[in-house]
């Protein structure tokens, strides 16, 4: 077990060290069986954070996303967080004026993370096979650049499938609804 535990943080500590050297503008975390966003890796990319447009932190096992995390990384873009523990966001996600796309599928999300309704420059939000069952629709409905919104395979109640253009500019992705059964 310690052997494998060793494998994981070379392998997180190879790909900070890659990012850091080629200064990209991305940071590819996935499968890296993450329970929390490693402390360390702020101080090895304090030089590139203003750089860092991408992140993918999917499929770890991660339970909660810090304001650290997002303060750190505040020029994100893209940030792709499917696949882990993660039933709420913190506040400071507001803060991501860049942010164009989130990645929330297969979560455990029981209500829409509210503060994405402020995220200004957010065009897509997927939030595919989580618990979702409430969405709030008026704050969906003033989000000028929504273009996306994911809600297959949550149980979403009736008043979201009422959501229909003209009334939002963007695209609702559901899934189909069962059929009643018969008595």
């Amino acid at each position: 077990m310690h052997r494998r535990m060793g494998e994981a943080v070379a392998r997180v500590a190879r790909k900070v060290n890659d990012t850091v050297e080629n200064k990209t503008d991305s940071l590819d975390l996935a499968n890296c069986k993450l329970m929390t966003f490693p402390v360390g890796i702020y101080k090895a990319m304090r030089s590139v954070t203003e750089g860092i447009h991408r992140i993918s932190l999917a499929n770890n096992e991660l339970k909660s996303i810090t304001s650290r995390f997002v303060t750190t990384f505040s020029q994100l873009r893209e940030l792709n967080l499917a696949g882990n523990y993660l039933h709420r966001l913190p506040e400071e996600i507001t803060s991501l004026l860049h942010l164009r796309a989130i990645d929330l599928s297969r979560n455990r999300f029981r209500r829409f993370p509210e503060p994405l309704a402020t995220v200004p420059a957010l065009e897509t939000i997927d939030l595919e096979e989580n618990e979702i069952a409430e969405v709030p629709t008026d704050k969906l409905a003033s989000m000028a650049l929504l273009r996306s919104l994911n809600l297959r395979a949550n149980p979403v109640g009736p008043e979201v499938r009422l959501l229909v253009r003209p009334l939002v500019p963007f695209e609702l992705l559901l899934s189909p609804e069962e059929p009643i059964p018969k008595a």
